[in-house]
């Protein structure tokens, strides 16, 4: 595999959600960029949860790349996912005074593409999103490779990252 990117699993870049004025744009354009790079090399695997899933479908279409849902060697994948959604008063699952640390040590984990020793364990109770982070982690895909941080921030309480890895096959 030659790249892997993430974004976030965010249903506010899905188009049934969206309303007089993008809350998303950066992200939004982050993402586009991140997928749009993927799609310079072929065929595009596609890790994540079922929302992760429809999520990628319209990234791809948005940017002009097909995705082949079951290759059997992709030159690209596209993993969705997310840190934990409660890291303020404010955020989906509310305020765990545990979230901003395990999100400091998943970041660190995912800049430095070493997953392997990374305890998803916790991701539930903080109701991240790490379906395609923990596929990420169980191929290897990225393990040693640094990534390009596009976008890592929290608006409403939920840790975000749009993150590209190029890393030798």
């Amino acid at each position: 595999m030659q790249r892997a990117a993430l974004v976030p699993g965010v249903l506010a870049l899905l188009p049934e959600y969206a309303g007089e004025t993008d809350p998303v744009t950066e992200l939004r354009a982050a993402c586009l960029r991140a997928v749009a790079w993927l799609g310079e090399v072929g065929g595009i695997g596609v890790a994540g949860s079922h929302q992760g899933l429809r999520l990628a479908r319209h990234l791809a279409a948005e940017a002009g790349v097909g995705l082949d849902l079951a290759p059997e060697q992709p030159a690209g994948l596209l993993v969705v996912g997310n840190g934990s959604a409660r890291r303020t008063e404010k955020a989906p699952g509310h305020l765990d005074e545990r979230a901003a640390g395990w999100d400091d040590e998943l970041d660190a984990a995912l800049r430095a593409g070493r997953l392997q020793g990374l305890d998803l364990g916790l991701a539930d109770e903080l109701m991240a999103d790490v379906d395609g982070l923990g596929t990420l982690r169980d191929l290897g895909v990225v393990e040693g490779c640094s990534a390009e941080v596009d976008y890592a921030d929290d608006p409403f309480g939920v840790m975000y990252w749009v993150m590209r890895w190029r890393c030798a096959s």
